[in-house]
């Protein structure tokens, strides 16, 4: 690994990163608004941000100086794979020049992937074509972690649990597939997906992964408020 990569790696070791989104269907849509977002946690201590789409990527950078977890958030009719699913996606990525680039990396048996290809098809050709760019697994499962190890990309995330068909239900946060993977996949694990209180951070942090992702507990108002409104009803 190059000087430049670790650095960022090193940036990230035990620290918190926050995830700065808002789709369109959202009410803080808008790639201003997320550039404040990121701002503001980066005064808050945040050592990295995720972000989607070239244009938030683009405006957070015009304020921010921390790495950033780029992906962009694609749907293709009649496939479930949507986080940088393509060539495509990932050409935009890095020429914006994100840190780190985040891909789905679940099972591509049970989840087929938009351009027909298998999860190791598909990143063979995306590291031939940018070795010196850090890719991140977004996996749902401990065998999606290890395969993605084993395969070469540079950190594994627990993005995915629960969200995928054969997942639905875990316990979120899922503090055991962070540690198992974090103990056993040599590579940084990122723990993200579900985190909602400081105490579940420091417990994830304490299973050994490398940093962790917080979104919608952080930047997403909406659920927020959802979250107190139901705990009054």
């Amino acid at each position: 690994m190059n000087q430049e990569n670790q650095r960022i790696l090193d940036q990230l070791k035990g620290k918190l990163i926050v995830s700065c989104q808002a789709l369109p269907s959202e009410p803080l849509h808008s790639s201003y608004i997320m550039s404040r977002m990121a701002y503001a946690a980066m005064l808050g201590g945040a050592a990295g941000i995720r972000a989607n789409t070239v244009e938030d990527i683009t405006e957070i950078k015009k304020t921010v100086d921390l790495p950033i977890i780029g992906i962009i958030k694609q749907d293709y009719e009649g496939y479930n794979v949507y986080i940088t699913p393509t060539m495509k996606e990932i050409d935009a990525l890095v020429a914006c020049g994100v840190s780190i680039i985040a891909t789905d990396a679940t099972d591509s048996a049970k989840r087929p992937r938009p351009d027909g290809r298998s999860l190791d098809e598909f990143f063979k050709e995306v590291r031939e074509k940018y070795p010196d760019q850090l890719f991140m697994a977004d996996c749902s499962s401990y065998e999606e972690g290890m395969h993605a190890a084993e395969i070469g990309f540079d950190l594994i995330g627990t993005t995915m649990s629960g969200y995928t068909d054969y997942t639905q239900g875990a316990d979120l946060p899922n503090i055991d597939l962070m540690g198992r993977l974090a103990c056993e996949c040599g590579k940084p694990v990122i723990g993200e997906g579900g985190i909602w209180l400081p105490e579940q951070l420091k417990e994830a942090l304490d299973a050994g992964i490398w940093a962790a992702v917080i979104g919608g507990a952080i930047t997403r108002p909406l659920e927020i408020t959802r979250r107190f409104v139901a705990a009054i009803q």
